[in-house]
């Protein structure tokens, strides 16, 4: 039954893709020419015509991804149009910038998100509590790039403690540049960071508020009361676990998000990531870069509900795999 599962799961992820990239052939080209942003006007008709059969666009949409289609089974995406790179080259090579952001962001939220709405379930009446939940409304409603660039002016214009923008020194590990690992990396990785964990925080805060006062008045909360069970071990070992059962889905489906949706942060903060790569991808009408792109992140959402499935096994053994997610 787990091998059907997961073969279903996976033809169901194939199918996704093949649509998805179906839908995004249509719109760019719904939506503009590459050879009106990627050949000059100073080029004579012959010079024209033997540019846009270089790239490809001379034929037909349907034959266009039909060998698009062709290239996939063989594992090569295309060329970026702009670059004249291979296209998931080109994404693989920023990745690990927009990863890094995520992960710091998603730490973020659980660190904060999780001890907060754990005090508030508890003490739903302090004053402190009503405080918190009122403040996370305020997270929800700010939009990113207002609350980017206050961070900005803040931390980095009026106190200086901060950078504004970029990466900064990066370490190599595994043969991939990191920035956290370095000092100066990790002063650069702050602001964006918090930035794009802000809306978390408070999405974590609220789902474990609401989690910890639904498990409280449950019987094997009381039973441990009632066996002489410490007051931390209660909580920690009873209310907390069962309220990450359901955060573990949110939490996995928010860092996917985080990765394909980090383009705000990361272009105001001018974070070279794979965000604004697709940005700029988009503008140039770079075709190949988009699809690849949008691929990838397909990839990276099926790989994180599986695993979500598996912390559920592993959270709560009474939960099916079949039914999980």
């Amino acid at each position: 039954m787990t091998l059907g599962w997961l073969l279903r799961r996976l033809a169901q992820a194939a199918l996704v893709v093949w649509v998805m990239t179906m839908i995004v052939f249509v719109g760019l080209h719904s939506i503009g020419n590459p050879v009106d942003i990627l050949v000059g006007d100073d080029m004579n008709q012959a010079e024209r015509l033997a540019a846009i059969a270089r790239l490809g666009l001379d034929k037909p949409l349907w034959q266009q991804y039909l060998a698009f289609v062709e290239g996939a089974v063989r594992g090569e995406l295309g060329k970026s149009f702009v670059y004249q790179e291979d296209a998931v080259r080109l994404i693989l090579h920023r990745l690990p910038a927009t990863l890094e952001l995520a992960v710091a962001a998603l730490l973020l939220a659980v660190v904060l998100g999780v001890p907060l709405g754990l005090w508030a379930g508890m003490r739903p009446e302090h004053p402190l509590s009503k405080g918190l939940m009122a403040g996370s409304i305020v997270g929800f409603s700010l939009p990113a790039f207002w609350v980017a660039l206050m961070l900005i002016m803040v931390f980095s214009v009026q106190l200086g403690w901060l950078p504004a923008s970029g990466r900064g020194e990066t370490r190599s590990l595994l043969g991939v540049q990191w920035s956290w690992l370095t000092w100066d990396g990790l002063q650069h990785l702050v602001l964006p960071a918090f930035n794009l964990a802000l809306f978390k925080i408070s999405l974590v805060l609220r789902l474990t508020r609401a989690g910890v006062r639904e498990v409280l008045p449950q019987d094997f909360v009381k039973f441990a009361r009632a066996k002489g069970l410490s007051p931390l071990r209660v909580v920690l070992m009873h209310v907390l676990r069962n309220t990450l059962i359901p955060l573990v889905t949110v939490l996995g489906l928010e860092l996917g998000s985080t990765i394909a949706y980090a383009v705000v942060t990361e272009s105001i903060f001018a974070w070279p990531g794979a965000g604004k790569l697709i940005l700029d991808s988009i503008n140039s009408l770079d075709r190949p870069v988009v699809v690849a792109y949008l691929m990838v992140v397909v990839v990276i959402f099926v790989t994180l509900n599986l695993l979500v499935d598996v912390l559920y096994r592993l959270l709560d053994p009474r939960v099916r795999l079949e039914g999980a997610a």
